[in-house]
């Protein structure tokens, strides 16, 4: 019987699930008691299949990465490692790859997908890392127009109309609205934004410093409930609605903290700009919130912080 062709194969497995294709390779598997398994896996939006092999046409298990808590080293003393934990609230998943570079590429995808952010603590490649930041953009746009045709009227359930939102909130990844913070300082510190899961939300903060070339970025969920929005604190706070959890940033630190207000307009025509040849009428200018979202490679070092408690950050 003459084996499937690797085509017939791809678009088999795409009948079972929409999620586009990220990544893939093998890996060694082990959940909880079961023994440890070698599989043909993919990474498909914020999920991971796994195949007996490459010729199977249907996954045999998965693992959604939406709620993944952590992705640490099995052994961090050792230099060549190649083992790696995924961390769940309600198990510990062991992965396993031939080569320690293989691990960090794994590690590398599947931290993008399920923190919306590409990882800046591994040792990867310029060429990988462009890789993620495409995987980032897709990922991005994809939860996005999935909550849509989910029923919601927009990416947030709760806005029918974005001009209601607090005037810092922007349709923002974690990294690009670290990159926008960094990029233009004067134009505030603070940035309201989706959370990762497309439901919750996140603020993002620049840390106000004086002495010091490192500029701290911080980020904290504000998750959505019945009883309004709760930011997670150490003491979590319960308020109603978005504007009273910006301002609550404003008050704790006493004015420190700015909405972010990007200068999107220009205020003059520059009399210089001429058509050339090569320009036509269908081509767009890059806005000034894209232009600094697209400036990654010119920025200065940052300190990157996890969603972390924010009481008494700034002293009094």
């Amino acid at each position: 019987m003459a084996e499937p062709l690797p085509r017939k194969i791809y678009l088999q497995r795409s009948k079972l699930t929409s999620l586009p294709l990220y990544y893939e390779g093998f890996l060694l598997l082990k959940r909880g008691r079961s023994k440890e398994v070698k599989y043909w896996t993919e990474l498909r939006g914020a999920k991971l299949f796994f195949y007996n092999d490459k010729k199977q046409e249907k996954f045999t298990d998965s693992i959604s990465l939406q709620h993944l808590s952590s992705v640490t080293d099995k052994y961090p003393n050792q230099i060549q490692w190649t083992e790696v934990i995924l961390k769940f609230p309600n198990e510990e998943v062991y992965i396993k790859t031939e080569t320690a570079e293989e691990a960090e590429e794994w590690k590398g995808f599947i931290l993008t997908v399920s923190q919306l952010s590409v990882p800046t603590t591994l040792t990867l490649l310029p060429g990988q890392i462009i890789q993620l930041k495409e995987v980032l953009e897709k990922e991005t746009l994809r939860r996005s127009s999935e909550s849509i045709k989910d029923g919601q009227q927009s990416p947030y359930e709760d806005v029918g109309n974005i001009n209601k939102m607090p005037s810092c909130f922007y349709t923002v990844s974690r990294q690009q609205a670290t990159e926008m913070l960094i990029k233009d300082e004067n134009s505030g510190n603070l940035i309201l934004r989706p959370g990762a899961d497309g439901k919750n939300y996140a603020v993002t903060i620049r840390e106000p410093t004086e002495n010091s070339s490192r500029p701290q970025v911080k980020h904290y969920k504000i998750l959505k409930n019945d009883r309004g929005y709760t930011i997670e604190l150490d003491r979590p706070v319960v308020l109603s609605n978005l504007d009273e959890v910006v301002n609550h940033f404003f008050n704790e630190t006493r004015g420190k903290l700015r909405p972010f207000h990007s200068q999107i307009y220009d205020t003059h025509i520059d009399c210089s700009l001429k058509e050339t040849d090569n320009e036509t009428d269908t081509q767009k200018p890059e806005s000034k919130i894209q232009t600094l979202v697209n400036q990654f490679s010119q920025e200065k070092p940052i300190t990157m912080l996890r969603e972390n408690a924010y009481i008494n950050v700034f002293p009094r």
